[in-house]
């Protein structure tokens, strides 16, 4: 093999029994490995991390079902790459047809994918694109109609490990050293790639680079630390992880889970996005406490204004105090009333301010009886007096409902008191 072919390359399985990770679609009798053994292959979209596999599987589809494989990167390619193909289909007749693997599909536009369209509805090329972003966001409908999704997993360290140790071997024998591997370096490089198979072998190739003449290479821990940078916590403030973690971050704190919601908090900020881990701890202080620590907002605001004049790392201590807080907090998301409100203003739920309660701070609004029978709360025992404060058609309408916490029902107990009188 020539030695400008990455490692990665090399390595890369011909096999299904061969890949490393996937199981739950490649595993025996899993419904992707039952497609494959069929050899109906139908149009696919691969959907997960880069360097877990997509691009290997394709290749093995196309070997397995003896398509033609073309390949495009949709960052570089055109719709005059796709129009080459296309032309090149009358020239390949007879053969079992053609497989395009079309990779980060959602950099073409919805022109470009419409191009296949036609073509893929035939039968006269197969599809799989693969994307690192969520495909029901990125691609065009009806490519999505046409083609079953796959979800591809992060590869779990354990199976990553396989993938090193025998990128050791193979390095070991194809560049005829031998290599010693101080103890823990295999564990290391597996746990530090972040899931990335790729990443994993390309720490091998760095550390088993010989000199001329060199017969023995020492991979030592040392090294390793500084080759395989930890890439654990994958994080693109643009793209659905982004959106993952700050979800399971705001449900930790919302389902009062505190040691998952430092966790999602430590991976924001390992990734320095102060900012997004602030704005989800200052709504959920609103939304998912609420009126059953009414202090949470206070306490909230208060730590983020804090973590932002501080900076990181040191913003981790308020931001840490505030996240403990609200995990552990009472809990009410009555503060939800206002989206009940909002769904009938929605509809068109106005109504006319009733006349007592419209501004009378003019002259002439006696004339229009803006503002006349008004009782001013003030005025009666314990600053209550029943009147219609919303519109004729909504007047019965009744958008909050009292929190079972202890506060809301302190409340509750208060006004239905004073309400009895």
């Amino acid at each position: 093999m020539s030695n400008n072919i990455p490692l990665a390359a090399k390595l890369r399985p011909e096999e299904l029994d061969d890949m490393v990770g996937q199981q739950h679609l490649i595993g025996v009798g899993k419904p992707l490995r039952n497609i494959i053994e069929s050899q109906n292959i139908p149009n696919m979209i691969f959907y997960g991390y880069s360097g877990i596999g997509k691009t290997t599987l394709a290749y093995i589809i196309a070997s397995k079902s003896k398509k033609i494989l073309y390949k495009l990167n949709a960052t570089t390619a055109s719709t005059g790459d796709i129009k080459d193909i296309i032309n090149d289909l009358d020239k390949i007749a007879g053969t079992n047809g053609v497989l395009l693997y079309l990779d980060e599909i959602q950099y073409f536009n919805k022109k470009q994918q419409q191009t296949l369209l036609e073509f893929i509805e035939n039968g006269k090329i197969t599809l799989i694109a693969s994307t690192a972003e969520n495909p029901y966001f990125y691609v065009y409908s009806a490519i999505l109609s046409r083609s079953t999704v796959f979800e591809f997993k992060i590869v779990d360290k354990e199976d990553i490990k396989k993938a090193v140790i025998r990128a050791f071997d193979f390095q070991k024998n194809e560049l005829n050293v031998d290599i010693n591997i101080e103890n823990g370096v295999i564990d290391y490089i597996s746990a530090s790639c972040g899931g990335d198979v790729r990443k994993a072998i390309n720490a091998v190739e760095i550390l088993t680079t010989v000199k001329v003449g060199q017969t023995v290479i020492d991979v030592t821990m040392e090294n390793t630390k500084l080759i395989a940078s930890k890439s654990n916590n994958r994080y693109d403030r643009d793209g659905d992880v982004h959106y993952d973690i700050l979800s399971a971050f705001q449900k930790s704190i919302r389902g009062s889970d505190v040691n998952a919601a430092l966790h999602y908090l430590g991976r924001l900020l390992a990734s320095g996005d102060l900012i997004s881990a602030i704005r989800r701890m200052l709504v959920t202080a609103s939304e998912d406490i609420g009126l059953a620590y009414p202090m949470a907002v206070v306490i909230a605001k208060a730590c983020a204004d804090n973590a932002i004049q501080l900076g990181l790392p040191e913003a981790s201590f308020p931001m840490s105090q505030a996240v403990i807080m609200l995990a552990t907090a009472p809990k009410s998301n009555s503060t939800s009333a206002i989206h009940a409100a909002m769904a009938d203003i929605s509809i068109g739920g106005f109504g006319e301010i009733p006349l007592h309660l419209q501004d009378s701070h003019y002259a002439g609004a006696e004339k229009l009886g803006h503002g006349i029978g008004y009782q001013y709360p003030h005025a009666f025992e314990n600053s209550y007096v029943e009147q219609q404060y919303l519109p004729d058609e909504l007047k019965d309408r009744q958008y909050y409902e009292y929190g079972k916490n202890k506060n809301e029902q302190a409340a509750k107990k208060y006004w239905d008191e004073i309400k009895k009188k």
